[in-house]
């Protein structure tokens, strides 16, 4: 499905987190997509660096609807957890977002309230736990998903992703989905913006999507998984050639 690397330097489980930000890029050039591939391992220092960053993942993307095995070399992302809403926008304006912003041929910033959260991220709940104010049935909902993937269970998950994908891709409720991830066909992350939250539980509860998490109950193909749904407080920049405003409307 994807490919990257990681790594999450401050992250304390508890500690509620009140701003994340995603940041896709699409680069063009193959020049390009080996400077994003580079960046996988040289943006860490710097970004370790940032004044109130406390959590981030370097991710690659997979093709078709981002959920297949192949990986995406021209789509990478940068997933974050900040102290508050103004080291958010302090960050995503320099070091590595501002470089990856003006080499990519397209960049997105999505900047994301938590509403609820629940399960671990390498051992740690990066974006607080249980529910937070804020949440609207009524309103655009962004949706987190991510797993660490049993070896034993490889095979049934991915016979299960490609009915998935096709799905997901012909749903005219979602108005944004990526699948990216930190280790190939190990570590994978699903992130999809809803009108709201009636339009996603009607995705994630009918059809090849409830197959395939019911298949990974009964066979635990899972050995670490969190969930997490966002509120959509900003978003700036173009994706898919539109601005990404006009992508979520």
């Amino acid at each position: 499905m994807c490919t990257g690397t990681c790594h999450g330097p401050r992250a304390q489980e508890g500690r509620p987190i009140h701003t994340a930000t995603l940041t896709l890029g699409r680069f063009g050039p193959i020049r390009d997509r080996l400077w994003a591939f580079a960046q996988m391992g040289l943006a860490r220092r710097p970004l370790r660096a940032m004044p109130g960053l406390r959590f981030f993942k370097l991710m690659g993307s997979g093709t078709g609807e981002g959920f297949a095995p192949v990986p995406n070399t021209a789509v990478w992302a940068i997933l974050a957890a900040w102290d508050d809403a103004a080291a958010a926008r302090r960050g995503l304006a320099s070091g590595p977002f501002a470089r990856w912003e003006a080499r990519a041929a397209e960049t997105c910033h999505l900047t994301l309230a938590p509403t609820s959260a629940r399960g671990a991220w390498g051992g740690v709940a990066p974006f607080g736990g249980g529910d937070a104010a804020g949440g609207d049935s009524d309103a655009p909902l962004a949706v987190l998903t991510r797993a660490t993937l049993r070896p034993a269970g490889l095979r049934g998950f991915w016979r299960k992703v490609p009915g998935v994908d096709a799905a997901i891709g012909a749903d005219p409720a979602v108005r944004l989905k990526v699948g990216v991830g930190e280790v190939p066909w190990l570590h994978q992350v699903t992130f999809s913006v809803w009108p709201d939250a009636r339009a996603m539980a009607a995705f994630a509860r009918t059809g090849r999507h409830a197959e395939a998490v019911s298949a990974v109950r009964q066979g635990g193909w899972f050995a670490e998984e969190l969930y997490a749904r966002f509120r959509v407080a900003d978003a700036r920049g173009r994706w898919q050639g539109r601005a990404i405003e006009e992508v979520l409307a």
